[in-house]
């Protein structure tokens, strides 16, 4: 049984407003959340799912390997289910979502530069000796693509009615849970909606598209998509500058990537209805490498 602490976390996830960002885009703010991404979503439901079974108990470390996000996600649960946490990243990720974990009060062990590998492998030598330890095992746990399949996709088609005809949904991929869930709540409906999927277009160990395009597609299976678009580091950091100025949000380089994206897209297609990205994350975690490098 989750905390009462825990359950009022759980139930403020979600339900993130449907912005307009240009003519004919419109991009869930993700912002929303708790802890400001779509992270809150898959660690609040494979969290809840693991109370339920009872393979959580007040005892258990939490452990994830993670470029951030899940991690803050997991530790600020974690804080309020009162678990410890461990979290597992590449060194080279943002200080900013590392001082965020360790607020929430997570310990962090680090591996080399962009190693993602090297973070799932302790992760899964921590689980063996330890035994009361538990992991949302993002980058294979199937109930990261119910999440978006259960949660995400539903609540974008019922904020449609109000913006028209859905034409595509353009993401990036960490894990691959959120463009696959969406996708299959896509196929579900029979909707004719395009399925896009936005890579770096630098090598994983070169990019700085945080949070996308980890070294593996994870539980994305590419073939599905019916498009990709790469998109570089430096237009996606400029893209996320610009948009903070022009709208007033600081988001994520993911989030400007996936807005590039997206925007090549519909110049590209000109398509009749509208066109659904993602703002994955706030912008402060990554002040020191998006805005203080520039002087803006």
């Amino acid at each position: 049984m989750l905390s009462e602490k825990a359950q009022q976390f759980i139930k403020s996830v979600g339900n993130t407003p449907l912005i307009k960002v240009g003519e004919k885009l419109y991009a869930k703010l993700e912002t929303a959340n708790p802890t400001g991404s779509i992270k809150d979503r898959m660690i609040s439901y494979v969290v809840e799912q693991a109370a339920l079974e009872g393979k959580i108990k007040p005892s258990t470390l939490l452990v994830e390997a993670t470029s951030g996000n899940t991690g803050i996600a997991l530790a600020a649960l974690g804080a309020a289910m009162n678990n410890p946490v461990q979290i597992i990243m590449p060194c080279n990720m943002s200080e900013e979502r590392k001082q965020m974990m360790r607020a929430f009060g997570a310990s962090i062990i680090e591996v080399a530069a962009s190693d993602f590998e090297a973070a799932i492998n302790k992760r899964s030598e921590i689980l063996l000796n330890i035994d009361d330890s538990w992991s949302p095992l993002q980058f294979e746990n199937k109930d990261n693509i119910r999440c978006h399949k259960h949660k995400t996709g539903p609540e974008i088609f019922k904020q449609l009615p109000f913006v028209g005809d859905w034409s595509a949904f353009i993401s990036g991929s960490g894990t691959g849970g959120t463009i696959m869930g969406v996708r299959e709540f896509i196929k579900s409906r029979d909707l004719e909606t395009k399925v896009v999927l936005v890579r770096p277009a630098e090598p994983s160990d070169a990019h700085g598209i945080q949070g996308i395009g980890d070294g593996e597609d994870f539980l994305a299976d590419t073939a599905l998509f019916d498009e990709i678009y790469d998109i570089k580091t430096e237009a996606a950091k400029s893209r996320a500058r610009r948009f903070a100025q022009e709208n007033g949000l600081l988001i994520g380089i993911s989030a400007g990537a996936n807005i590039l994206a997206a925007e090549k897209w519909i110049e590209e297609n000109k398509p009749i209805g509208n066109v659904i990205t993602v703002l994955c994350d706030r912008g402060e975690r990554y002040l020191s490498s998006v805005w203080e490098e520039t002087n803006v």
